[in-house]
């Protein structure tokens, strides 16, 4: 086993609040994170796009914080953030009500 498969193990069985499930769970049907950064590079706003163009108001900096430590979001290459394969482990599935 390399260095790189325990790490990844690490954190899998975690508990996760209601908000961070809620958005996982968006981001896994589809959706994404857009930042938007001043000229100090802050986040000045974050933004939670569904599936179908819909804005999610749920999303703050703390809880992006927490799912970025958890290695449960990613960006690459300057795109948006999208989940990851720990995020989808983390994530519990639910019933589309549609």
């Amino acid at each position: 086993m390399c260095a790189f498969e325990r790490r990844d193990r690490i954190n899998i069985t975690m508990d996760i609040s209601r908000a961070e499930q809620r958005i996982l769970h968006l981001l896994a049907q589809g959706g994404r994170i857009e930042l938007t950064r001043g000229e100090d590079r802050t986040i000045e706003k974050l933004q939670l796009f569904t599936r179908e163009g819909w804005v999610f108001s749920g999303l703050d900096i703390l809880t992006f914080r927490k799912l970025k430590q958890k290695r449960a979001i990613r960006s690459q290459g300057g795109k948006p953030y999208r989940i990851t394969e720990q995020g989808l482990v983390l994530v519990r599935a639910e019933q589309d009500n549609r």
